[in-house]
Order: C-alpha cells, then structure tokens, then sequence
C-alpha cells in the first residue's frame, strides 16, 4: 500500500500556495530589478560619467556656481586663452567665489543671476550671447551637474555647447546625484523654456 501524502491524510493542514501569487511576486520583483537597473545606468551616463569635452577655442566660458572648484577649472582655460570672454556666476551675494582678478586678452564678465538658480544662469547666459554674437561656448560645472547644464544653456543659446567638468568631493556625491535628479526631472517637466 502506498504511503498518504500530507494533502491526502485526513486532518492534515494543506500546504500548497496559489500559483499565481507565486508568479506574481516573481514578475514584480524581476520589474523592480530592471527598474533598478535601468535607473543606475542612467545615473551614471547623466550624472557621473557624461559626455564632456571641448575644442581648442570657443566664443566664451562660462562659470556656473557650484560647489566643487569649478572657478579653478575656469581661471586655468582662461588663462590658456581659449576664449575671449570668462563669465562667472557668483550665484547670491554670499557665493563662496567672488570676482577673479582679469586675465590679459580675456574679457572677464561676473554676474549674480536672477533668479539665483543655473536656469537664471542660463538666462543670463543667453542674453549676453545674443548681445556679443557667440556661436560657442565651453560651459564649467561639476560633474554631477552637466546634463542639467547643458540641457538648461541649450535652451537659451542656440549655438554649440561645450561642457568642462570640474572635480567635487568623494562625500557630496550621493547628495550631489539625489539633487541633480530631482533638478532634472524638474527641468524637463516643470520648467521647460529658456
């Protein structure tokens, strides 16, 4: 005689579980996984490593506040002369850079945007490049910032956007990465013009 499984012994609890719960969970933790995923492949293309770069010469540099050294990388392209204007953002009054000392052959323009935000800077950015007939220009912010600068000057100036990165500290990153989503979502949603 053979022997009775649990499910067949009388009084015995049954153990099974639905087949479907089981494959349920299975398809949500397999789509949180490719969310997961796809989410730190963007972050590292957007925020850690974009794409950067810029030719031998532009029309101008420009200087967006941020934390990081982003002047340093500024005043060092300057003073290279691979562009005749250097504009630098000084944010709100009590920036952490104020206006460096001119650099010969190079027009030194430092501003305070309104609103004190990189879409003021971009602003700012697009008036004075219709003002003096850029075509390009090499835009300097920190790494975790150039998608959000790009996307922010392109708005507001129609010629060819460099971006130049500049260093930042090991332990700001994960705050630096948390913000620059939330800064870009806004950008491509909420704030969309120039």
């Amino acid at each position: 005689m053979a022997p009775m499984s649990a499910a067949e012994t009388p009084g015995a609890p049954e153990f099974r579980r639905p087949a479907r719960s089981g494959k349920r969970r299975q398809k949500v933790l397999i789509a949180l996984a490719v969310v997961f995923c796809v989410l730190c492949v963007a972050t590292a293309r957007l925020f850690i490593w974009p794409d950067q770069g810029m030719p031998p010469r532009v029309d101008a540099i420009v200087m967006l506040d941020s934390p990081g050294s982003p002047l340093n990388v500024a005043l060092r392209l300057a003073a290279e002369h691979r562009a005749t204007f250097l504009v630098v953002s000084q944010g709100t009054p009590a920036s952490r850079d104020p206006c460096p000392r001119p650099i010969a052959e190079v027009t030194l323009i430092c501003f305070h945007p309104v609103p004190p935000t990189t879409q003021g800077e971009a602003e700012f950015v697009g008036r004075l490049a219709k003002k003096y007939h850029w075509r390009s220009i090499a835009v300097v912010a920190i790494t975790p910032q150039d998608t959000r600068a790009r996307l922010r000057v392109e708005r507001c100036f129609p010629g060819r956007t460099y971006v130049v990165t500049a260093p930042i500290r090991l332990g700001i990153w994960p705050y630096q990465i948390a913000y620059e989503w939330g800064a870009l979502v806004k950008a491509v949603i909420v704030q969309r013009s120039c």
